[in-house]
């Protein structure tokens, strides 16, 4: 069946393609698992067995009306993993669920995974504060939930453009934007817990190889917020910077960053 059952009860709707050493896709907030499917395609062929899933309140999977925290999304991580018997992962997040893998290691442990690959993160701490004073206001995060709360579609189809690049096809753009599967709601929850996170001291704590890579045109995730400081702060990091690249990567930069990702597996 495609769905486990969460500690809670909640349903999650979950997919593979291929054979082989699994490497496990978390979406980013908002997208469904659907995301993934160019890198699911290029990594089966290379001998890998490429598992996603619908985060709760996303895409197929149940939307509870709670649990939409990085404690509750990495113990679905856990169930997911616990239930297919995965072992010798390769993690991969992008955006909201870099910190949800960050989450997952911290608190269940490294015991099943041997690698994490974190694209574009929103680690370590988005919100500005007299430790963080490189970080985002507030009121700019509560201007940006105030949009949301009053036309979230036009929030989407803005932000669609900057997700990719001009070179970008008209059809990939108008796909990109169905991947959007979320309540708004939901997305309003996870942004908020997002937001009011601190990873600082989880990444020191990562014991695993750990690849980053951020693009330096990237309007979601502005890389001086996040990829950079989360990359110092990992100790094992290999941090790639890709010019000219915005937060949706693995469909304007493809090639590049499955053969990065390819080598960086083998070579750990």
């Amino acid at each position: 069946m495609p769905f486990i059952t969460a500690t809670d009860g909640t349903r999650l709707f979950w997919r593979e393609w291929g054979q082989g050493q699994p490497i496990l896709f978390l979406s980013s907030l908002g997208f469904g698992s659907q995301m993934w499917d160019y890198q699911m395609i290029a990594f089966a062929e290379q001998g890998f067995r490429c598992i996603c899933f619908d985060r709760r309140g996303h895409g197929r999977s149940d939307h509870p009306a709670a649990g939409y925290d990085h404690d509750s999304f990495a113990d679905d991580i856990a169930t997911l993993i616990r239930e297919l018997d995965l072992s010798g992962i390769t993690l991969v997040g992008h955006s909201m669920a870099g910190g949800e893998a960050v989450r997952y290691l911290t608190r269940h442990g490294s015991g099943r995974v041997a690698r994490l690959i974190m694209l574009a993160p929103m680690t370590p701490k988005l919100l500005k504060s007299n430790d963080n004073p490189g970080g985002a206001p507030r009121e700019g995060f509560e201007a940006l939930w105030a949009l949301w709360k009053n036309d979230y579609p036009k929030w989407v189809a803005d932000n669609i453009a900057p997700f990719f690049i001009p070179e970008t096809s008209p059809g990939m753009m108008v796909w990109g934007s169905t991947l959007v599967q979320v309540s708004v709601p939901v997305a309003l929850a996870c942004s908020r817990d997002m937001v009011e996170q601190d990873f600082r001291a989880e990444l020191r704590q990562i014991a695993l190889p750990v690849l980053l890579i951020h693009g330096d045109r990237d309007r979601s995730a502005p890389i001086e917020l996040t990829g950079i400081p989360s990359a110092s702060l990992i100790p094992d990091c290999r941090f790639l910077v890709y010019e000219g690249a915005p937060h949706g990567m693995m469909f304007t930069h493809m090639d590049r960053l499955h053969a990065d990702m390819l080598q960086f597996v083998r070579e750990t």
